[in-house]
């Protein structure tokens, strides 16, 4: 009988290196970072680097519109917003640690 969860997702394999040099201050700091985080420190700098390198993928997104559906887009910017009670009490709500 076996003692693998088949439900477990099976981590996928690294199979290529990254090498990069640091001075200690930094590589203290990430260390500090991936500790509080309980990961390792190759799992914290890949993790982090992945998540900006997709924001700036993302930030660099072009799409085009036809000259009628940019128009109704912009008008969909330029509309004021919905009421949402909900963002309002969020907005008007001190922060817990304002007096």
């Amino acid at each position: 009988m076996s003692s693998v969860d088949p439900h477990t997702p099976t981590p996928a394999v690294r199979d290529s290196n990254i090498n990069i040099r640091a001075q200690r201050r930094q590589r203290d700091l990430i260390d500090q970072a991936a500790t509080l985080l309980g990961k390792t420190r190759s799992d914290f700098v890949l993790e982090t680097a992945c998540r900006e390198a997709e924001a700036v993928l993302l930030e660099q997104r072009v799409f085009a519109l036809n000259a009628e559906a940019f128009e109704q887009f912009q008008a969909l910017l330029d509309a004021p917003p919905s009421e949402n009670p909900k963002l309002r009490k969020l907005m008007t709500t001190p922060a817990p640690w304002e007096p």
